[in-house]
Parts: structure tokens; C-alpha cells; sequence
């Protein structure tokens, strides 16, 4: 038995103009009453999931991002293996959610899809320990850390990857401190995969990015951690649409069009 189809997964979403908090429950929403980091009570009212939009599942408090990540992405990218996380922010201007359209600027050059695991901070803390790390994780969800990739080579790093729109995030966030290590993400282009590998692969786990971060600055209930990407990142343009799956979480699906 799969322990992830027991765990909820919290979204926002909108109906006829109207805002709600819910639960991804198989093909049906149900509302909810209360936040992700207090207490959910079932309001007995649900909408099919396709009569929904989904929204970005929360506002991220700060937006930390981690380059460099995996093995395999070290390598396509000529990378030297990184000895600490690579850090680095987006903003918030740049959060979406799924089915929001990623406007590409045409002098922005190349633009790359890059399918990442978030993890969702839960509870305020600093110099946090890799034992305890996990504990501070409210749950996790899927991000695609999209890319100006030609700004990005004159080390603009916050300006290639802080575009309005740059950072799609959701559907869904699933309520739970720890991945299975098996975990699988997915990246498809126009229904392609481009990107697949399990969470395992990564460089440095989730634990020690939190601990890491956290030895230089407070994390907060609500921060979002884009914990990297995998092999296989390439360009996207505007007419795409790009899948971001994780297994347990779900699709963040968004089509790229022309700014």
C-alpha cells in the first residue's frame, strides 16, 4: 500500500471569482476551513477538479532556490561538483500557478524549463541541526525554476531567473515531513519527457539544504525551497507547455506564450 494516498494534499483554488482553501481528494476538491499551518476542518462541500483553477497552494513568505543539485545536471552543465548548496532567491513576483501562463520576453533569449522538487518550510527556525531538519518541513509540492538562460551565463543569476512568472508552483502541497527515497519526478515537454529521477539523487538532501540555509539566515513558516533540477533541462518557447509531476503530488502544468 502506497502510505503517500493517505496524506492530504492542500491547494487554493478559485470558482466563479471566489477563493477557497481545499483538499485534492482523487478527482473532487473539498473545501476547507483554515490555513496550511493551523488547523483544517472539512466545510462538506467539494467541486470536480476540473470545474476548478488552481492557484499557487500558498505565498511564499521568501523564495529559496538551490543550483547544482543533482549529479547529472552537474555534469550536462560543465559544472565542477559544488563542495556546499548553491544558494540563490526568486521573488515573489515570480510565483504562478498551475495552468498560468509563463510570459516568455522575446530579448530574453534562450528560456529553459527546469522541473524541481519545493519543500515547504513549517515552522520558524535557525541553525537547525541535519537530524532535525525534517521536522521544520510542512510538506512538499512541485516548482519548475524557469530559466534565462543566456542572462544566466553573464552571471545575471537573479535577473535570468527572476522574470515575472519564472516560477510556476503547485498544484497541491503534500502534508508530510519525508519523501520516500524513491520519490520520482517528471518533467515533460509538449507531452515529452525530458527530465525523470528519483529524489535519491540529489547532491545534497533535503536535510541539509534546510540545515545549510539555516546556519545563515531564519526560515519561516511558509518559505519555499526549489531543491534543484535534474538532467535533461532544455529551451522552451512561447506556443509550449511544460509538465512538472512528481510522484504523490501531482501535475504543474503551464503553457509559455510571448510577453
Amino acid at each position: 500500500m502506497d502510505p503517500k494516498k493517505n496524506l492530504k494534499k492542500f491547494c487554493r483554488f478559485s470558482v466563479d471569482a471566489r477563493v477557497y482553501n481545499g483538499v485534492v481528494r482523487g478527482n473532487m476538491v473539498d473545501i476547507v476551513e483554515g490555513d496550511l499551518f493551523g488547523d483544517l476542518s472539512d466545510m462538506r462541500m467539494s467541486f470536480p477538479v476540473d470545474h476548478i483553477k488552481f492557484l499557487p497552494p500558498i505565498i511564499p513568505t521568501k523564495i529559496w532556490c538551490v543550483g547544482v543539485n543533482y549529479a547529472s545536471h552537474m555534469r550536462e552543465m560543465g559544472h565542477e561538483p559544488p563542495r556546499e548548496p548553491l544558494i540563490f532567491m526568486k521573488p515573489r513576483t515570480t510565483v504562478i500557478g498551475s495552468g498560468d501562463p509563463v510570459r516568455v520576453p522575446e530579448w530574453a533569449g534562450r528560456v529553459d524549463y527546469e522541473g524541481e522538487l519545493a519543500v515547504i518550510i513549517g515552522r520558524k527556525g535557525r541553525n537547525i541541526s541535519e537530524f532535525e531538519a525534517l521536522s521544520y518541513v510542512k510538506g512538499y509540492s512541485c516548482y519548475n525554476d524557469v530559466t534565462a538562460r543566456d542572462l544566466q551565463t553573464d552571471n545575471h543569476w537573479i535577473r535570468a531567473k527572476g522574470f515575472d512568472t519564472f516560477g510556476p508552483f503547485g498544484p497541491s502541497i503534500l502534508v508530510t515531513e519525508r519523501l520516500p527515497d524513491d520519490t520520482k519526478i517528471t518533467t515533460r515537454l509538449n507531452g515529452n519527457v525530458m527530465q525523470q529521477d528519483m529524489i535519491s539523487s540529489m547532491i545534497f538532501p533535503v536535510s541539509r539544504i534546510i540545515s545549510y540555509i539555516s546556519g545563515f539566515a531564519t526560515i519561516e513558516p511558509g518559505d519555499v525551497i526549489a531543491t534543484g533540477t535534474p538532467a535533461g533541462v532544455g529551451r522552451v518557447k512561447p506556443g509550449d507547455r511544460v509538465e512538472v509531476e512528481i510522484d504523490g503530488i501531482g501535475a504543474l502544468i503551464n503553457p509559455f506564450i510571448s510577453d
